[in-house]
């Protein structure tokens, strides 16, 4: 190189190195526009940071009994003390990387000018002179403040303005930290690769040990790896490792003279890394069955005040609910009724422990496998806990039966099961042949004129509970499902019309359908119904967290919705009782609960949609709850068929078939568990109900006298003339009659007259003629007549 230009190069060199020094020294130096006013404030705060802040570390999710369900990060760092670095990783990266880190102040301004000296006369970059102290506050800015793409190009631009910020932190960094605690913070930090963050990380990743284990052939080469963590591969760039990893050890010879024949030795081993990269599955998406539950608990927390975003580099430890053994049990219950890649349908399952302070969810399960592969119908979705498929069906009859015991309905009481139920003003439509604005409503099978609600909630006519929610009123009966459990229908938007919540829609339009539970349903919110009622009413929100602790291992506390008594614990114990025939002969669920030998006293409920389309089992004991829901997941949903689940063009699936089942199936081997099984004491008012729900016999008296009847019991009167052979104005029937809820409409069948009584049938031929009635004279016995000739 010409003298001239050489000279002149040195001389630039001198004018930028005095620059640097005024814009250290200077900050707010207009000349040089290095920096303003505004930049000195970003200097001060990020280096308040570098002293305070933390860096992204891993986040672990574990089961109750602690095993890891999943690792939820953006960074793959665990950070460590200094002691548990081993000496050896300190010395190579010191040995390596800034080998007067001791000595300077956090800037090396003899290595600086020098290096300055160096790349300028050359050209090009041939000598770094950043200190470790330097490193930290480039990574720390890079990795760690920076938020966006032009953040991150800003953090590690090669201009005077940069380095001059780098340099002030740097010392800024030195002044408040000891040179182990930077140390320390910049082996947590640093990358070494392979998505690798951290010396702890990097020692498991290539090694898999500990970073207070790291030997010293290994302790170089991770120290080596610093400088392009990229390029510098073991399992890419072997050779290239390896001459990187002896020029470490070539360092630590001239600076640890007293360890030279060592580590002159060590430089013959080969690099002995583990045949892959050990590294750590990331997020939901990686555990398995747990899949479902682990989105829900993220989605919980957020809801609870720490963001996924939080939990992603906060490093927290989240101990959760989950019972891995039950879960087990529901999961292979699932997948046994249920295939989990069929095309269009997927079973669900969740099950919450009752409680008076919470609703502990123990398992989360879905047929479909958690995960990406649409072929073969894996899903992400939130099918378990999101509202989902066509409906409950049947099992929604408790919700109307929980509205008519409020209103003093007893559980004795009994209901009329007319083989067709005809209703005005609660829609229309329904079964064949239905008038005009009528809704009309037919039983699947037969069943008995009149049966108890006992009876009826385990045989489960339509009719009765159709002609019963035109009693109780639909507006009851929906709130009674929003305070039970099924929260999610009174938020905006939940109707699919406009942001009219479920609720208000169904009481708006007042649909007597509801009792038939034919709306969309949350499943896991299903499965706390059956907590609240095992609750003795009270409802509590479904809460997968058991503690959570963040880095230092102190405890993190979460808002949670209180728990709230929705029904008294008498209608609520009472109703259990009424509930627990369902697996008896009789009930819709007797087949399911013999064919896995199921004997253990329970509640519970089927439920299957008219459409065929989904179906449910809802059912509890004093100790677990749950419910498993089978629906058309396509985005084009059909039919579905059982024996096995599937699609299909006429569908009979049934909740006391594959959802029964798959109840009985993951309960009856962790049951015992949780303690003994038994049913709650019946409360004697919610059985007997009130005095007023018993309708007055009136047949044969007449309209006036009826209706006065009536209405002194309380009840409000609708007569409907009907033909019939009483005299005109006379009362036939009532409806409903025998028991009514309080104060509900009774409708009077009154005679208009037009019928004639049948004559009584002629005595078969050859038969005696009946004797005449006895005469009889006051003061003498009876005289019977002998009968009259023919």
């Amino acid at each position: 190189m010409p003298i001239a230009k050489t000279v002149a190069k040195l001389a630039g060199c001198s004018a930028l190195a005095g620059a640097l020094l005024a814009g250290v020294m200077f900050p707010l130096a207009g000349g040089f526009g290095i920096l303003s006013n505004r930049a000195a404030d970003t200097v001060d705060n990020v280096s308040a940071e570098l002293v305070q802040g933390d860096a992204p570390t891993v986040s672990t999710m574990v089961d109750a009994a602690g095993n890891p369900i999943a690792w939820l990060y953006e960074q793959r760092r665990f950070e460590v003390p200094s002691d548990k670095i081993s000496n050896n990783m300190k010395l190579a990266i010191v040995s390596v990387e800034d080998k007067r880190f001791a000595d300077h102040q956090g800037v090396d301004w003899q290595g600086t000018l020098r290096a300055f000296l160096t790349n300028t006369t050359s050209g090009q970059v041939q000598q770094g002179a950043s200190t470790i102290d330097q490193q930290y506050v480039k990574n720390y800015q890079l990795l760690v403040v920076a938020k966006t793409d032009a953040e991150r190009r800003a953090a590690i631009e090669t201009t005077p303005a940069r380095k001059v910020r780098e340099i002030r932190m740097a010392l800024t960094l030195d002044k408040k930290l000891t040179k182990d605690e930077i140390l320390t913070r910049y082996l947590n930090l640093v990358p070494f690769g392979n998505a690798s963050f951290g010396i702890q990380d990097a020692a498991r990743t290539y090694f898999g040990i500990d970073a207070k284990d790291l030997g010293l052939t290994q302790s170089a080469m991770l120290a080596g790896m610093v400088q392009s963590s990229s390029a510098l591969n073991p399992y890419t760039n072997p050779e290239g490792v390896l001459e990187r990893r002896n020029i470490v050890l070539d360092t630590m010879i001239a600076n640890i003279p007293d360890r030279a024949a060592e580590i002159r030795a060590a430089k013959e081993e080969p690099l002995g890394v583990l045949p892959e990269p050990n590294t750590l599955p990331r997020g939901c998406i990686a555990a398995g069955d747990r899949g479902f539950f682990c989105d829900y608990a993220l989605q919980y927390l957020a809801n609870s005040g720490i963001s996924r975003e939080q939990v992603n580099k906060g490093g927290y430890l989240i101990k959760t609910t989950l019972d891995p053994v039950l879960q087990n049990s529901v999961h292979s219950a699932l997948t046994t009724t249920a295939n989990p890649t069929v095309d269009g349908v997927a079973e669900v399952m969740n099950v919450v422990q009752p409680g008076q302070d919470q609703h502990r969810v123990l398992a989360m399960s879905s047929s479909r496998t958690y995960g990406l592969n649409g072929e073969i119908n894996e899903t992400v979705q939130p099918q378990p806990y999101s509202l989902v498929g066509s409906g409950a069906g049947s099992v929604f009859k408790l919700f109307t039966t929980a509205a008519a015991m409020e209103k003093g309905l007893g559980t004795n009481a009994t209901l009329q099961v007319p083989g067709r139920a005809e209703v005005k003003g609660m829609g229309f439509g329904g079964a064949k042949g239905c008038p005009a604005n009528m809704y009309c409503v037919e039983n699947a099978g037969k069943y008995p004129a009149s049966m108890s609600v006992t009876d009826a909630l385990a045989q489960s006519p339509n009719t009765a509970f159709v002609k019963l929610i035109e009693q109780v009123g639909v507006a009851p009966t929906v709130d009674m499902a929003v305070r039970l459990g099924m929260r999610s229908y009174a938020q905006p938007g939940t109707s699919g019309h406009d942001n009219q919540s479920m609720a208000d829609f169904q009481k708006e339009q007042n649909l007597g359908s509801f009792t038939l539970g034919p709306t969309w349903i949350n499943p896991l919110e299903l499965s706390n119904v059956a907590a609240t009622l095992a609750s003795h009413g009270k409802w509590c929100p479904p809460t997968p967290i058991d503690s959570i602790y963040d880095r230092n291992g102190k405890p993190v506390s979460i808002t949670q919705q209180a728990c709230e008594q929705v029904v008294e614990p008498g209608l609520a114990d009472t109703l259990a009782n009424a509930m627990s025939k369902d697996d008896k002969p009789g009930g819709t669920s007797a087949g399911a609960a013999g064919s896995v030998g199921w004997t253990l006293p329970m509640a519970g409920k089927t439920g299957t949609t008219e459409s065929h389309m989904s179906s449910a089992f809802v059912g509890f004991t004093n100790n677990l709850a749950a419910s498993v829901y089978v629906y058309a997941d396509s985005p084009t949903p059909r039919e579905i068929c059982t024996s096995p689940l599937r699609q299909c063009g006429d569908g009979n699936v049934f909740g006391g078939n594959e959802p029964a089942r798959a109840w009985y199936l993951a309960m009856k081997p962790v049951v015992d568990k949780y303690g003994p099984t038994s049913l709650p004491p019946i409360d004697p008012k919610y059985q007997k109900g009130s005095k007023n729900g018993q309708v007055p016999e009136v047949a044969g008296m007449t309209q006036s006298q009826a209706t006065g009847a009536l209405q002194a019991a309380g009840f409000t009167v609708n007569a409907v003339t009907t033909s019939g052979p009483s005299p005109r104005g006379n009362v036939l029937s009532t409806s409903p009659a025998g028991s009514a809820v309080p104060g509900s409409a009774i409708t009077l069948y009154v005679s208009d007259g037009s019928a004639k009584a049948a004559a009584p049938p002629a005595p078969a031929p050859g038969a005696a003629a009946a004797p005449p009635p006895p005469i009889q004279i006051p003061g003498l016995p009876p005289i019977q007549l002998p009968p009259l000739p023919r």
